[in-house]
């Protein structure tokens, strides 16, 4: 029984987590999710379940994830001498790219300008540590809460607010410090950990970069979020969780995020400076501490999310998902 109250914890913060992420997810899913997966444990047997393992630590070094390192020199007839090179060159391809549009048919049959570039989305949520230990039969609930939840969706090159240029900015939303127009990148130079550059001999040269790590990360803004589609504060909806207390502080003090280890890669026609395609994946650890439901108390659990976006979507993906179609 034990550990079934234990479990509540991680379910419940997973269904948070996507909540937040996904956006148009309803809060409720979350007390859905966890009434379910308590039903569902309880016919479970506990006895040999389980295994060791170990959470991610916040406070690891960051260190680049890339196979090659950054070289100057000229690819593709441009000159790259440093990395700072690499991050204007992404910023002019980004704030290019999202000037270009096309025609596209909606679910309900009317003719919208969208942009040219959207993509896929796909998100993947890891095994649950426990006070630094994982159960697969917890583990294997994961999936029946987050599916529900997740409704992929297509847009434009992260971070996005929306498939239309228009409504491609948070200027209108009064809850927010900053203002930012997605539309134009605000990756700088600064922000950037590692990269590299290739030559692929077809005109095109993809660039790969690795941000810098960041804990709480906001849409537009940073080296996480100017460059990948992020989580944001997702204490409000940890808060929302009713069942949920901490033996120390609240949320905003137990509920931690660190982006670190996520790459983006994009490559650009170098005639044009149009980004053609591109493969960004958003890695996110987040660690609960001093968690309490009923009994328990004093409980830690970890979660490792990884969200991805591919470019250019299929039509078939466009159709299937969203309904739309190119013209």
């Amino acid at each position: 029984m034990k550990k079934l109250i234990k479990s509540i914890t991680c379910l419940a913060l997973v269904a948070a987590l996507v909540a937040s992420l996904a956006g148009c997810a309803k809060l409720n899913y979350v007390t859905n999710g966890t009434i379910t997966a308590i039903q569902e444990v309880k016919s479970g047997d506990w006895k040999n379940a389980g295994k060791d393992g170990e959470a991610d630590a916040a406070a690891e070094e960051d260190v680049s994830v890339l196979d090659k390192p950054f070289e100057a020199g000229t690819y593709g007839g441009v000159e790259f001498k440093s990395l700072e090179d690499v991050a204007n060159y992404y910023v002019e391809a980004y704030n290019y790219t999202k000037t270009l549009t096309a025609q596209y048919k909606d679910a309900d049959g009317n003719t919208k300008t969208f942009y040219k570039l959207l993509g896929t989305e796909d998100l993947q949520v890891g095994d649950v540590m426990i006070d630094g230990k994982a159960n697969s039969t917890i583990n294997s609930l994961v999936p029946s809460i987050v599916g529900p939840m997740f409704d992929a969706n297509s847009w434009s090159l992260v971070p996005s607010g929306s498939r239309e240029p228009e409504y491609d900015n948070n200027l209108d939303d009064n809850t927010r410090k900053n203002d930012n127009d997605y539309r134009t990148s605000a990756f700088k130079a600064e922000y950037i950990l590692d990269a590299n550059v290739v030559d692929n001999g077809d005109g095109t040269i993809t660039l790969t970069i690795q941000p810098k790590q960041e804990e709480l990360a906001f849409r537009g803004e940073g080296p996480q979020g100017s460059f990948f589609e992020v989580l944001g504060d997702i204490t409000g909806a940890v808060k929302s969780i009713t069942v949920l207390s901490f033996t120390e502080g609240d949320a905003s003090d137990n509920v931690k995020v660190m982006y670190k280890g996520g790459t983006g890669s994009v490559t650009i026609d170098t005639k044009t400076k149009e980004i053609v395609s591109a493969h960004y994946t958003m890695v996110a650890n987040v660690d609960v501490t001093h968690a309490c439901i009923a009994i328990i108390k004093d409980k830690s659990a970890s979660v490792k999310i990884t969200y991805t976006n591919e470019y250019p979507a299929s039509d078939e993906y466009l159709k299937e998902r969203r309904g739309i179609t190119r013209l």
